[in-house]
């Protein structure tokens, strides 16, 4: 079995709920784009610091694998998390990560257009919940809200950080075989690059807020956790199980991120987030009771 796969996808998730509850939590003490700068930057000094030996010896193959790096790091880190922060400042920590519950749906579909993966009919009834739960929290409880196309700003921009963050998935299946240091170590350096003009457009806008304490753990807070820690074990979980049953697990991210947003945010926790839950919960169970033999 794959128990070990499993413990380290849960894992992740826990560090990742927590991550919409930081940004909610870092509003008025650091900035959106100065939090992602700075988680990126204190991630690259920690992962550096223990992975040059592993640098030096992958060095031939990241050299010739540095579009699929600068991708993953671009897109995955980078696009995802600063487009989370700036979701957090305009809707809840609860609805971002019930939200997020559509990434493992968009995993399914663009592994099914782009190579045909096998799909029983239990995980296409499976995420059909979990996208019924996404679209009832973006709804607020009300579909009709949908209709007539007055969602949050915050949740609707959240439809580019579930994008960007099944795209990094899909294009984990090109990952190069080289040490699990070097694979977050030169995304983790790309993000970092590519947070710095983020962060100079926010400060030419006059939306830069310089870190105070609160904000510093913040970012320290979303660079060990959010960063290191989850998207090393995310990475041996798509390893290990393919993709499409690893994505299902972020799932998980709102029942962590609710639990810690009641707790330490004092949110509101309403029915419509509850039932969202259920069928998250659902969802995976039923998606990964229907597995296909072979993924």
């Amino acid at each position: 079995m794959h128990r070990q796969a499993y413990l380290f996808l849960v894992i992740a998730t826990l560090c990742w709920g927590g991550n919409a509850v930081a940004g909610k939590l870092a509003i008025g003490h650091i900035s959106p784009m100065m939090l992602t700068f700075w988680r990126w930057f204190f991630a690259v000094v920690i992962i550096f610091a223990i992975s040059l030996k592993d640098l030096r010896r992958d060095w031939p193959v990241i050299r010739a694998n540095i579009p699929v790096l600068g991708f993953l790091g671009i897109v995955g880190y980078v696009v995802f998390n600063a487009v989370l922060y700036t979701a957090v400042t305009y809707t809840s920590a609860i609805n971002v990560t019930v939200e997020q519950t559509l990434i493992p749906v968009l995993i399914f579909i663009l592994n099914f257009a782009l190579f045909r993966t096998k799909v029983s009919w239990l995980q296409i009834v499976g995420f059909s919940l979990t996208a019924i739960g996404s679209l009832l929290t973006a709804a607020h409880g009300d579909f009709a809200t949908l209709v007539t196309l007055t969602v949050n700003f915050g949740d609707a921009i959240m439809i580019i950080a579930i994008a960007a963050y099944a795209l990094y998935t899909i294009a984990l299946r090109w990952r190069p075989p080289i040490s699990w240091k070097s694979l977050m170590a030169v995304p983790a350096l790309f993000a970092l690059v590519f947070s710095i003009p983020l962060a100079g457009w926010e400060f030419s806008s006059g939306g830069m807020i310089w870190p105070d304490m609160t904000g510093w753990m913040v970012a320290l807070y979303t660079a060990v956790f959010a960063s290191l820690v989850a998207q090393v074990l995310y990475i041996r979980g798509v390893t290990d199980i393919g993709a499409n049953r690893a994505g299902l697990f972020i799932n998980l991210v709102p029942v962590f991120g609710t639990l810690l947003s009641v707790m330490l945010l004092g949110e509101q926790l309403q029915l419509f987030h509850v039932i969202a839950l259920v069928l998250a919960l659902g969802g995976i169970a039923i998606a990964e009771r229907g597995k296909p033999a072979l993924t």
